[in-house]
């Protein structure tokens, strides 16, 4: 009931307003605006989805120690942070229930080039971000594989406003400290700069720390007056030990800066002491024909090398008993190299314009464990030991992943004020597996479209009407697919036979400009839906098995995402501008039938109990999300910046068992800008959690996880706030 009045009130706003402002309107000259590599117009005049921005200035400005902090005042984009400054991204809802290093089902792009990272977050250089742009509902019409929900494009800084030197460093709470430097020139016929930063934090948790290292830079080069050429490079060394997870509500009240409990039961981290090396380099040719038609080619390698421990060891070589949480049997070297080549050309005509795109990907996943300690296990059922010795190899394989995509996009001036969008995309996508230790070869290949089509009703000069219809996909990985032959003794049959996941989405909404009492203000306001079908996970469940050998990965589920986005900055005064951002999302499982709770120990006495998850909620989605921030100029030099984020209740669970509390969270930026030894220098403060609420960035449980035979709050895997948080710093310009 409450989802329908919304829909009629929203709707009816949006027709109301077609009605009202309906006059005759010119859209000028035609342009197509989407593009995969350089984001060069900023316009939303003629955009058919839902779409935000997020200039430089403000990330520069607001100071934050990761990327959460941004997109948090984005209707619709919820963030899933564990500690540190790595993060998945959501979007709608989708993906919210998989937290295991799985791909988050949203396309994350810097300058042209496609990032997924191995543990299947995203790490994002704040120091150096140009614009962020945040494309809402399925988005593979334009990136292709993993874009379920939409798109982050991210584009670097660039041009003449990087000319000159930089010193910048902060102190904060939790020993979180930031180092940055960076200079740059810019000449008649090139600019470019050079920048190092380091973070590092001891953390609010046992065993948290982390330490992360950047040097990026960039050289633009303009050929002649019609054309450049644009390369960068960044590099990153990350360092990272646990996420601070906490055992159960109980632990989390009672020693909440603590990973771990007493002894190695209850360890909670199963995968520990990251380290990180990415390396991403770039090229782009840019060339303008004339005013309507250009052409970009975009050249990338992005290369993740990331190792890490993982599992438990109960009992050392000599069959002691381990308590040393950091003693880790398991070794594993992860590389991957994602190489690209992308070029889109696009012209424009008084009443049509067109895009074509070619996307092409050679992309190569080395995966290798080893056993980096001796250690031994012990059967309770046949009362035997199983030895095993460090540098044992135990998994050693590559998959090859190659990519041929061609896609575009052409707009239409139906009349004066309608204009028609539509796009399409074509992916061959071949994957190779070779395990060396079997001797296993395997490949398959997959051929999927996608596609959008939209409309736009310009109702004056200053509103637009939007809607839209897209398409997202998610390919089945080799480990999907061939379970049962990679590893035949995993109890999992192979299905090579799987399709791939797929979205649908809608979108209906209105954005624009206006004047209300004097005071300017810009909105956007609207309905959306998702359909996930097709979704992939094994037959005996999502993180669950059963003690059978026949389970297998299968497209056996589903999830609807529905809700109200709203959006709106106003100019209240010279001195005093403010950001309104909410969400409301209904998202519910549509099929989920195989759901398998185990209770007990697995290891000895143990039951499993079944469920049908249909109309569930999926879990960590709050149904309203609301930031409302503001900036006030207290004078020319002192800015005072106070923001409030809240969210309602949400589910741990799949089951819908264990809800954890909502919460509102004060946070507060002040900058002092004034000029020392004619120098501009910048002195800042930023008040996380202003009030010291006590919350959890995450909570999560998906069965019994401390084995006493019963299900409840004890068996959550829980991130505890770290409370207030302050951080002091200092920028120097020259």
């Amino acid at each position: 009931m409450y989802n329908k009045k919304i829909s009629i009130v929203v709707s009816s706003m949006i027709f109301g307003l077609m009605t009202l402002h309906a006059e005759t309107s010119d859209l000028g000259t035609i342009q197509v605006e989407s593009t995969t590599i350089d984001d060069k117009i900023e316009s939303k005049k003629n955009e058919p989805s839902s779409v935000a921005t997020v200039s430089g200035e403000k990330v520069e400005e607001s100071k934050a120690e990761n990327i959460q902090k941004i997109l948090q005042a984005i209707p619709g984009v919820t963030t899933e942070i564990q500690s540190g400054d790595s993060l998945k991204i959501h979007i709608r809802g989708v993906e919210n229930q998989r937290f295991m290093g799985e791909k988050p089902g949203v396309a994350i792009v810097i300058d042209g080039v496609p990032v997924f990272e191995r543990t299947g977050r995203v790490n994002i250089d704040l120091d150096n971000i140009e614009s962020i742009k945040v494309i809402k509902g399925g988005a593979s019409y334009l990136f292709g594989d993993d874009a379920l929900s939409g798109a982050v494009i991210i584009t670097t800084k660039k041009g003449a406003q990087n000319a000159g030197g930089k010193f910048e460093i902060e102190s904060g709470s939790y020993g979180y400290n930031k180092y940055l430097a960076k200079y740059g020139v810019s000449k008649d016929n090139y600019n470019a700069y050079l920048q190092a930063s380091k973070r590092e934090k001891e953390g609010f948790y046992e065993d948290s720390e982390y330490k992360t290292d950047y040097i990026n830079g960039k050289i633009q080069y303009y050929v002649d007056d019609t054309s450049d050429v644009t390369a960068g490079f960044e590099y990153s060394d990350r360092k990272k030990n646990s996420h601070g997870t906490v055992t159960g509500e109980t632990e989390a009240e009672i020693n909440p800066e603590s990973v771990w409990t007493e002894g190695n039961d209850g360890v909670r981290d199963y995968s520990a002491m990251y380290d990180v090396k990415l390396l991403k380099m770039f090229a782009t040719y840019a060339k303008n024909f004339d005013e309507n038609k250009n052409l970009l080619v975009n050249v990338y390698q992005y290369g993740d090398d990331t190792n890490f421990y993982s599992a438990y060891a109960k009992y050392d070589g000599d069959h002691n008993p381990v308590t040393d949480p950091s003693f880790k049997p398991n070794y594993n070297e992860y590389e991957q190299i994602q190489r690209g080549i992308k070029s889109e050309f696009r012209d424009a005509f008084e009443k049509s314009a067109y895009m074509v795109g070619v996307d092409l990907r050679k992309n190569e996943y080395d995966n290798k464990t080893s056993y980096a300690v001796d250690w031994a296990t012990y059967n309770y059922r046949t009362r035997t030991w199983t030895n095993y010795e460090a540098g044992t190899v135990t998994g050693d394989s590559t998959t090859d992943e190659s990519v041929y995509a061609i896609y575009g996009e052409y707009k239409y001036a139906l009349t004066p004020t309608w204009t028609l969008t539509t796009n399409l995309r074509y992916d061959k996508i071949e994957l190779d597996y070779l395990d060396y230790l079997n001797v296993l070869s395997l490949d398959k290949s997959f051929n999927q479209y996608s596609y959008r089509a939209g409309l736009n009703k310009q109702l004056n000069d200053h509103t637009t009407f939007y809607t839209s219809f897209s398409t997202g996909f998610r390919a089945p990985s080799i480990e999907q697919l061939f379970y049962g032959d990679i590893d035949p003794t995993g109890g999992t049959d192979s299905n090579p036979n799987l399709k791939p996941e797929e979205s649908k989405g809608v979108d209906i909404g209105v954005r624009g400009t206006s004047a209300v009492w004097g005071k300017n203000f810009s909105y956007e306001a609207g309905l959306f839906r998702i359909e996930r079908d097709d979704y992939i996970m094994s037959s005996s469940g999502q993180y669950a098995s059963e003690d059978e050998i026949n389970s297998q990965f299968q497209n056996i589920g589903g999830m609807r995402s529905q809700g109200l986005e709203l959006a709106l900055y106003s100019d209240i005064s010279e001195t005093l501008s403010c950001n309104v951002a909410y969400t409301y999302t209904d998202a519910v499982f549509t099929k989920y039938d195989n759901f398998n709770l185990l209770l007990g120990n697995p290891w000895g006495v143990y039951e499993i109990e079944h469920y049908n998850l249909k109309d569930n909620e999926v879990p960590r989605v709050p149904k309203h999300h609301l930031n409302f921030a503001m900036n006030y100029k207290f004078n020319d030099k002192l800015t005072l910046s106070p923001e409030i984020d809240a969210i309602s209740p949400y589910y741990a669970d799949e089951l819908n068992w264990i809800q954890i509390p909502g919460h509102a969270v004060a946070n507060l930026n002040i900058a002092y800008d004034t000029k020392i030894n004619g120098l501009d220098t910048s002195i800042y403060a930023r008040v996380d959690n202003f009030f010291d609420k006590e919350y959890y960035n995450t909570a999560r449980s998906f069965q019994d996880s401390d084995a006493d035979g019963d299900y409840d709050r004890e068996d959550m895997s829980i991130v505890v706030n770290e409370g207030r948080i302050f951080t002091f710093g200092v920028q120097v310009k020259f």
